[in-house]
C-alpha cells in the first residue's frame, strides 16, 4: 500500500467514526424534525459551505459533470431518505445491521457489471465483516422481527453500494472527487426541498428554536455529510470500493460504542466477539494475510 492509499483508508475509517455518532444525533433530532427536511438542511449547509471553500472549481463544472452529480446524488439521496425514514420503524442496531448490506453487494453488483469476478478473499471478508457487525448491532435485546422499517434498510444498502460503485467509477474517468461530492449534495439539496414538503408537511419552524436541533444539524451538515462524503469521494479514489465499504462498515462499529458511552449501552461478550471479526475482516481484505510487501500492494 503507497502512501496516498493508506492516507485515504485513515479518512474512511475517521469517516465511520464521524457517521458512528451520526447515529446518536440522527435519532435524537428525528424527535424534532422530519426525516427528508434533515436531509434536505444538512445538504443545503454543506453544499453551500462546500461551494465557498472551493468556489474556483465551479468553474470546471460541465455538462457530464451535472450529469453525473445528478445520477450519483440520487442513489446517495434515495440511500439516506430509506435509511432515515427506516430509523422511524426499527431499533437503531438494526438500522445499523442491515445497511451494511452493501459491503456484500458491491462485489457482487460489480461482479454483474463488469463481468470481473472478486478475488475469494474479498467475499471471505465481507461475510466476517457483516457477521461482526450483526454481532455488534443485534447483541443487545432484539424481537427478530422484520417490518417495514428492515426492508427499507436493506433497500437503503442497494441505493448505498450503487452510490459507491457509480462514485468510484466517475472517478477512474477523471471526475475531480470533491467537485462530485459537491454536485451529489446539491442534487440531493434539490432532491430533499421537492420531497420534504410532501413527505413532511409543512416545514417546522419551532424546531430551530431548539439550540440543539441547531447544533445537531450543523453536526450533521459539515462533519457527517461536508467533511464524510468528501473523505469518501477522494478515497474511492485510491482505495478500491470493495475493501472502502469494509473500512465504513466500521460506522456501525463506531455506533455501538458511541451509544454505550452516551447512551450507557451494555457491551456484551458476544458484541466484542463482533468487533474481532471486523478487525480479521480489514486485515483479510487489506493483506490476504500475506503480511510482506509485494509489487502489487
Amino acid at each position: 500500500m503507497n502512501n496516498k492509499s493508506f492516507l485515504a483508508s485513515l479518512g474512511l475509517i475517521l469517516t465511520a467514526a464521524i457517521w458512528g455518532f451520526a447515529f446518536v444525533v440522527v435519532k435524537d433530532s428525528l424527535d424534532y424534525i422530519g426525516a427528508i427536511y434533515m436531509i434536505a438542511i444538512r445538504y443545503t449547509i454543506a453544499s453551500v459551505v462546500m461551494a465557498l471553500i472551493f468556489i474556483k472549481k465551479l468553474r470546471n463544472i460541465n455538462r457530464q459533470y451535472i450529469l453525473h452529480g445528478l445520477l450519483s446524488g440520487a442513489f446517495l439521496f434515495l440511500a439516506y431518505t430509506t435509511q432515515t425514514i427506516g430509523c422511524d420503524y426499527t431499533t437503531a442496531g438494526k438500522n445499523a445491521f442491515l445497511t451494511t448490506v452493501y459491503v456484500i453487494l458491491i462485489p457482487l453488483i460489480s461482479w454483474i457489471m463488469y463481468k470481473k469476478r472478486p478475488g475469494w478473499y474479498v467475499f471471505v471478508a465481507a461475510f466476517l465483516s457483516v457477521t461482526g457487525i450483526g454481532l455488534l448491532a443485534l447483541g443487545t435485546n432484539d424481537t427478530g422481527r422484520i417490518n417495514i422499517g428492515d426492508i427499507l434498510t436493506l433497500i437503503c444498502g442497494l441505493f448505498y453500494a450503487l452510490h459507491i460503485i457509480w462514485t468510484e467509477k466517475y472517478n477512474k474517468l477523471g471526475d475531480d472527487p470533491l467537485l462530485l461530492t459537491l454536485l451529489q449534495f446539491a442534487a440531493c439539496t434539490i432532491y430533499g426541498w421537492i420531497l420534504a414538503p410532501i413527505y413532511d408537511g409543512a416545514f417546522p419552524v419551532e424546531a430551530f428554536q431548539t439550540p440543539r436541533v441547531i447544533l445537531s444539524m450543523l453536526y450533521l451538515g459539515l462533519f457527517s455529510t461536508m467533511l464524510c462524503f468528501s473523505l469518501q469521494n477522494i478515497g474511492l479514489k485510491y482505495v478500491k470500493s470493495s475493501l472502502a465499504s469494509l473500512f465504513l462498515s466500521f460506522e456501525s462499529v463506531f455506533g455501538i460504542l458511541f451509544s454505550a458511552m452516551i447512551l450507557h449501552e451494555q457491551i456484551t461478550l458476544r458484541m466484542g466477539f463482533g468487533c474481532i471479526l471486523i478487525f480479521v475482516a480489514v486485515i483479510l481484505a487489506e493483506t490476504k494475510f500475506q503480511f510482506r510487501q509485494t509489487n502489487d500492494s
